[in-house]
């Protein structure tokens, strides 16, 4: 099946999911995306023998309709089965991911339904939690809200920083993402 990863930075979690489908791996890496121009991960996926494209939401101003159309025709130009979404940091509408239905894939940075958003490290520490972590879900239209098909979990050490348990669960977050995608992989049946 033919993959995409869908970034905006510099894609450490992408190189790890390249780096699993370079064994084998049910799933090919036939593209890496970013709707940011200058994301170093564009660069290790070009050094990997991926394929790259940019599609700079910018250029679009307000207009998220005709970004998604856009990005639609580049998917299925590579002829794509899954996307992973890795460090993409665009909100995706009803319309695009109702289309990619139980093919859209992305991982978050906090033990879900908790924290579902941005800051999950402050706001899990601001909580007095004991435990943070991340998960991987199905992508639905509610933003982060779709079924979780893993996670790990990093204990939350006294005198933790956000940047300590963010540096702690981004080492969880290279070995969960490519099992999840790999088993996903492995029981995969295209939505009819």
């Amino acid at each position: 099946m033919n993959v995409a990863i869908l970034i905006s930075g510099g894609g450490s979690n992408m190189l790890r999911l390249l780096e699993d489908m370079a064994r084998p791996h049910p799933g090919h890496a036939r593209l890496v995306l970013s709707n940011r121009p200058e994301a170093g991960g564009l660069v290790r996926a070009q050094a990997m023998g991926v394929a790259t494209e940019v599609l700079d939401h910018r250029t679009f101003g307000e207009d998220r309709a005709s970004f998604e159309t856009e990005l639609h025709k580049i998917l299925m130009a590579y002829e794509i089965d899954v996307i992973c979404l890795a460090g993409f940091m665009r909100i995706l509408g009803a319309e695009f991911v109702s289309a990619w239905r139980g093919r859209m894939l992305n991982i978050h940075p906090s033990l879900l339904p908790k924290y579902q958003g941005l800051h999950t490290h402050q706001r899990a520490l601001a909580a007095g939690d004991a435990l943070a972590g991340c998960s991987v879900h199905e992508v639905v239209p509610q933003l982060d809200a779709g079924p979780v098909l893993g996670q790990s979990e990093v204990p939350i050490l006294p005198g933790d920083t956000a940047q300590d348990l963010a540096d702690r669960v981004l080492e969880q977050e290279h070995l969960l993402y490519p099992k999840v995608l790999r088993t996903f992989l492995t029981h995969f049946e295209p939505p009819s």
